[in-house]
């Protein structure tokens, strides 16, 4: 019996493992950051391009290495996101402090650390500098896999 149980938990290391490869695989041309949120979703403003307001979302996250990262997700490709909208739209006014997040995207630094670029890429060849990105709700699967899939401004750039 003893023999049994620690087979299991050994294959389900061994699963767990394969599925954060598999993320880490999937965010071609990016960087892969699971954490912790500590702050809620706030609305940072932002210019205009084409006549469509831009704009962010910013969370804090404390990564798994430990490090508080700031977040920036652009409201355009949020799933819920309406035209000039001047707030937090869905489905990120869903995020909750103490939710875990996966994301994939563009690290930065320079004063901050932080990670942007977690949206899709309209479909381009994904590179370092504009990976294919989402933001995953691990704590809210029902969100969905991608709450920055919203590809209707992809017009813009």
């Amino acid at each position: 019996m003893k023999k049994i149980l620690i087979g299991l938990a050994l294959a389900a290391a061994s699963m767990s493992a394969s599925l954060t490869a598999s993320a880490a695989d999937l965010c071609q041309g990016g960087s892969l950051l699971t954490g912790t949120v500590l702050t809620a979703p706030v609305f940072v403003s932002g210019s205009q391009r084409q006549g469509i307001y831009l704009s962010h979302t910013h969370v804090n996250l404390r990564g798994t290495d430990g490090r508080t990262y700031d977040v920036a997700m652009d409201n355009v490709f949020a799933n819920g996101y309406r035209r000039n909208q001047k707030s937090v739209p869905d489905p990120l006014t869903q995020i909750r402090v103490g939710d875990q997040l996966e994301l994939c995207g563009q690290l930065y630094t320079g004063g901050d650390v932080g990670i942007h670029w977690v949206h899709t890429n309209c479909g381009d060849t994904p590179t370092p500098d504009e990976p294919n990105g989402w933001v995953k709700d691990l704590s809210q699967p029902a969100l969905g896999n991608n709450l920055e899939s919203n590809e209707t401004y992809c017009y813009l750039w």
